[in-house]
């Protein structure tokens, strides 16, 4: 008995699996599937000595075959994202970002709906970005973000920074790219997300050889995943969008490139009231408070509440008595705390949206 070689076309395949399995496929790979099917049948009739009926060898093949081939392929990958430490993020986390943040409002338009809406998103021909870059200070909750993004779609968090490419030695650092990025992009439902991105893929007009490289490899890799017709994206951040090579912030590899700034006075409440409810607290004038710390940045705010607590925890202990944090706690610590954000530092980054924010 011969294979049968004469394949039709994907839609057909999705029609006939459908009618022998009532399993539904898509197109993209229905053809793999059905030449599977076609000798999966001939393995099938000459073990029982007989010529077995397709539609036999169709339901054999999804209910026998395929479904442990797929369990196997999902435990590898799920151990593969462990060992880069995935984890899984509270959808709540969305909730801590204020609605008065323009990057919240640009994240949720242009990258959370196009997933979470996929049907309407692709009747009206929007693609989901698949490569993003988030900009911006140190502090400005870059990784919040990216976190946050991970927690509404409930997919996979997975961090890489150019330490953890770095473990092998230096000159292994695009060959640990290429491998993390290439198996990555294999998978659904994936967030990897690059910090301190300058470092891997700085300009190359003065660098070194293995720099070079590393930005030449990370240059491919881009595409490459981009290509894969899966649920995933890749998201990179830097503190330093400058000194990015020029080949990457042009349009057709980062599909967005958004900045993370400093926070509006509704952004600071919204961070402060978060942690405010996890603190011992009396009498608070939040709004007081609030216009005090203008240039604070989310990763400052949360550094004010850890020498809050600690100052009121001490005090406790000293006193034998109950100690809450009041205004005048907080009046007291603000000094004591140098905001990351300086006029210097806003102006240059009002510079930098202008010149490269693009979504």
């Amino acid at each position: 008995m011969e294979i049968l070689t004469d394949i039709p076309t994907p839609e057909k395949c999705v029609s006939q699996i459908l009618e022998y399995s009532g399993r539904k496929v898509e197109p993209q790979g229905a053809q793999d599937m059905w030449h599977k099917i076609l000798q999966h049948k001939w393995v099938l009739s000459e073990k029982l000595g007989r010529d077995v009926g397709t539609n036999v060898s169709c339901l054999d093949f999804i209910e026998n075959i395929e479904l442990k081939d797929h369990a196997s392929q999902d435990l590898e990958k799920i151990q593969f994202l462990k060992k880069l430490g995935a984890v899984r993020v509270d959808q709540d986390i969305w909730k801590t970002i204020s609605e008065t943040q323009p990057p919240k409002k640009i994240v949720n338009k242009r990258i959370i709906l196009p997933f979470t809406e996929a049907k309407l998103a692709q009747k009206h021909g929007v693609m989901p970005p698949r490569a993003l870059i988030f900009f911006g200070p140190p502090g400005t909750g870059k990784t919040h973000f990216v976190r946050a993004i991970a927690g509404v779609l409930q997919w996979w968090y997975v961090e890489v920074s150019p330490s953890d490419l770095m473990a092998d030695g230096q000159d292994r650092i695009g060959t640990n790219l290429k491998k993390v990025m290439e198996k990555v992009g294999e998978m659904d439902n994936v967030i990897l997300f690059i910090d301190e991105f300058e470092e891997i893929a700085g300009s190359r007009d003065d660098a070194s050889r293995i720099d070079k490289s590393i930005t030449n490899e990370f240059l491919k890799q881009v595409p490459l995943l981009k290509k894969q017709n899966k649920r995933n994206l890749l998201v990179c951040a830097t503190n330093y969008i400058e000194q990015l090579d020029a080949a990457l912030l042009r349009p057709g590899r980062f599909d967005c490139i958004i900045p993370v700034g400093g926070l509006d006075a509704q952004g600071r409440k919204t961070i402060f009231e978060h942690y405010l409810s996890n603190t011992n607290k009396g009498e608070v004038d939040v709004d007081k408070i609030v216009s005090m710390i203008s240039l604070f940045t989310p990763a400052d705010v949360e550094y004010l509440f850890q020498k809050v607590r600690q100052v009121t925890f001490e005090r406790e202990f000293e006193r034998k008595g109950n100690c809450l944090v009041t205004t005048e706690t907080f009046i007291e610590m603000i000094p004591q705390i140098s905001p990351t954000l300086t006029p210097e530092l806003v102006a240059e980054f009002e510079m930098d949206c202008e010149r490269y924010t693009r979504y």
